[in-house]
């Protein structure tokens, strides 16, 4: 099974760049397992909007939004798993 991963982030959030990092390592991890998406909130409100997203960084996995803020690098594979 492959995972469609959104990381929804914002140019201005401190922690974006920790959830994008983390949702990276778990790619480099699982390879072809996982397919990485990075949305802009500023660039794709509706899209956002769509998932109910009311804070980033968000993590949506197949779908699902399954984290508000950065998980850490356990909590996102065990949730892959």
């Amino acid at each position: 099974m492959v995972f469609k991963i959104e990381v929804f982030t914002s140019p201005t959030c401190p922690y974006c760049p920790t959830a994008k990092d983390i949702v990276m390592e778990a790619k480099k991890q699982l390879k072809d397992k996982i397919d990485v998406e990075e949305v802009n909130i500023m660039e794709n409100k509706k899209r956002a909007n769509a998932y109910g997203v009311m804070a980033v960084p968000a993590i949506v996995i197949n779908g699902v939004v399954e984290f508000v803020g950065a998980p850490t690098l356990d909590d996102l594979l065990l949730k892959l798993k």
